[in-house]
């Protein structure tokens, strides 16, 4: 079954098109990782469905996505260029706290607790109903700017009363909101990908005590090519394991 499919009928099971309630609450963040690699012939349906999902298909729910391209697909020629080792690591932390068999290429991961089956439009309904029912605590960014000719990106962090029962993790990401690629070899050999929010850094930037809020400022310098204006910034707040997301926002430079 396609991804485009899983989507509409998420969407539909979940209650797409229906009239808003007048009551309806603000949209609940849910993050969604997807481990992909250009030289996977595989990942491009699942690509398409991160960008899909980036418009907002799941009522009730904010989904902030992150593409993080995997280094181990860098051979028959073609090496990604928004791979990194540390995506790697990331997926392999995932594996081993949620007790995955494997890490794999394409490979989602839904607010740090479970595993999104492509292909299984009822686990997919059921896991979002799971995330949108555990309760979040804000994340606000603030003050961002691009400084030193745009090579330079600071802002605030502000982070609401941890409520949760674990410490968690403060982490920020810098990604670019939309790249393409003329693949000319591997298995997407000759091929022209596309992608949205692809992870050009991520870092922990500080702790959320229990019990406690949280205020951080960070710094990032941008990466040759990377314009301000193609950048977004996911701020998450994760508990330690990597486990449980408990909290996310999204920013973009001057909006």
């Amino acid at each position: 079954m396609s991804c485009a499919w899983i989507l509409c009928l998420i969407a539909a099971n979940l209650g797409i098109g229906k009239a808003p309630e007048a009551s309806a609450s603000i949209p609940s963040p849910v993050l969604v990782e997807l481990f992909t690699s250009e030289g996977c012939s595989t990942c491009p349906p699942a690509d398409a469905m991160l960008e899909q999902m980036d418009k907002q298909p799941v009522p009730g729910a904010d989904l902030i996505v992150l593409s993080e391209h995997v280094d181990y697909w860098n051979h028959d020629g073609w090496k990604d260029p928004y791979s990194s080792p540390s995506a790697t690591e990331r997926q392999n932390e995932y594996v081993r706290s949620l007790g995955l068999k494997t890490a794999y290429t394409p490979q989602i991961i839904i607010d740090g607790t479970s595993e999104l089956q492509r292909g299984d439009p009822q686990q997919a309904k059921q896991l979002f109903e799971k995330v949108l029912a555990a309760p979040k605590i804000a994340v606000r960014i603030s003050s961002l700017r691009a400084e030193v000719n745009g090579s330079v990106v600071r802002g605030h962090i502000q982070v609401d009363e941890n409520t949760g029962k674990h410490n968690a993790d403060l982490y920020v990401a810098v990604a670019l909101d939309h790249v393409e690629s003329q693949v000319s070899a591997g298995e997407n050999g000759g091929k022209r990908l596309s992608h949205v929010a692809v992870v050009q850094e991520l870092k922990r930037i500080g702790k959320v005590e229990k019990g406690r809020s949280a205020n951080q400022d960070f710094e990032f310098k941008l990466k040759a090519g990377a314009e301000p204006g193609n950048v977004r910034i996911v701020a998450f707040v994760q508990e330690v394991g990597p486990a449980r997301v408990v909290g996310a926002a999204i920013g973009r430079i001057g909006k």
